[in-house]
């Protein structure tokens, strides 16, 4: 069977899709929101007056979908060099303040009712509109999902995940309106509260990833490891170190690299070669990729004898500390009392000791090597969350 290929949008066609499908949202909630404030009121359910209070909260967090594609979709301007594409984040993160707070707010009113006696009576309008809703809310899930999916959006996700939780909450409402003459008259502010629980957590877990994502999380490792293979296939190219990769919204990515060769190799050559990747991953890729050339001497036995006895101290102590340590940048200054050993060394940022004990480690193994040699290293920091060689 042939593969699917995915069709690749524009930003101005994903953001039009992102605010098509918000409008959808704003319309659906709205609706569910009316039909079950009225079967809220005439019954005198808290739970179903929730449920309906939380439909009008995904039609205000549909309005923020839209407003972040809105901005999303802004050029770059002086202010804003990289453009305003992680306005979409934004949103995503407002989306998930409001569930969070909705949760505490129902529980509140659930709590009231459960002190204050309340009972409810349930007709066939409310139990209608409560069917209706779920299987309502299970479209607007699949709707955002897949249009999620097609446009890799965050807030369209994080709108299906809030309409699957809309759907486990009017469920429990639904039974809770069953089983209440059997129960008693606290079943709804009960059930208020488990389902204000449920979605103050589900607020709380939204949130966390709304705020990772806009703190800089690492990136995704298919893709560091995508962009290395990549790098190292072209002709020439001995290693790279130091690669960083900056997300600026969805597919637009920043990414700057060290990539070593032969120091023996015309300058001009290597120049070429260099400007080659750099387009190649603009138009393959989409990232703006700018390359550092490290020159690397290859053919000084003396020096790469040197570098593989020091990488070798490195792994055995990356080993023992069981945590990944590689080694860039090698060089020497040969003296006549001392010789000074140049390099870099990559960690990552959680190390199971301190870094001036790891580097003491490794200068001290150098030392047994022989005592004229003196390390001179340079810590660096991994920020892809993939250590490599």
């Amino acid at each position: 069977m042939k593969e699917k290929i995915k069709k690749e949008y524009t930003p101005k066609e994903r953001n039009d899709i992102g605010r098509r499908a918000g409008a959808v949202g704003i319309g659906v909630n709205l609706i569910l929101f009316t039909a079950k404030l009225v079967a809220g009121i005439l019954s005198g359910s808290v739970s179903i007056i929730a449920d309906a209070i939380n439909n009008l909260t995904d039609a205000a967090s549909s309005v923020i979908v839209i407003v972040g594609y809105f901005f999303a979709g802004k050029p770059a301007d002086k202010k804003h060099p990289y453009g305003h594409a992680r306005s979409e984040y934004l949103s995503t993160l407002f989306i998930s303040i409001i569930v969070t707070v909705l949760g505490v707010e129902l529980f509140r009113s659930s709590i009231s009712s459960i002190a204050g006696g309340e009972t409810a009576e349930y007709g066939v309008l409310s139990v209608a509109i409560m069917i209706a809703s779920i299987a309502v809310k299970g479209f607007l899930a699949v709707f955002y999902r897949v249009t999620g999916k097609k446009i890799s959006s965050a807030s369209l996700a994080a709108s299906a995940a809030d309409s699957i939780g809309d759907i486990a909450a009017t469920g429990a409402v639904l039974l809770g309106m069953v089983l209440s003459p059997t129960t008693g008259r606290a079943t709804d502010g009960v059930l208020g509260c488990i389902i204000a629980a449920y979605i103050f957590i589900m607020g709380l877990k939204m949130t966390k990833e709304a705020s990772d994502t806009l703190l800089g999380k690492a990136p995704d490792r298919t893709l560091v490891f995508s962009v290395i293979e990549k790098i190292r296939s072209y002709d020439g190219v001995l290693g790279i170190h130091d690669l960083v990769l900056h997300n600026y919204g969805e597919g637009r990515f920043f990414a700057s690299v060290h990539l070593e060769m032969d120091a023996e190799r015309d300058i001009m050559e290597s120049h070429d070669i260099i400007d080659n990747i750099e387009n190649d991953f603009a138009h393959d890729m989409g990232i703006r990729l700018v390359i550092h050339l490290d020159p690397v001497y290859t053919n000084d036995e003396r020096l790469n004898s040197l570098k593989s006895s020091v990488r070798e101290i490195i792994d055995e102590i990356s080993s023992e500390l069981s945590t990944p340590i590689s080694m860039h940048d090698f060089r020497a200054v040969f003296g006549i009392t001392h010789t000074n050993l140049i390099f870099d060394i990559v960690v990552e940022n959680e190390l199971p000791v301190a870094e001036d004990e790891i580097i003491g480690l490794i200068r001290g193994r150098i030392k047994k090597l022989d005592e004229t040699y003196c390390a001179v290293i340079t810590m660096d920091r991994d920020y892809t969350s993939t250590v490599f060689g």
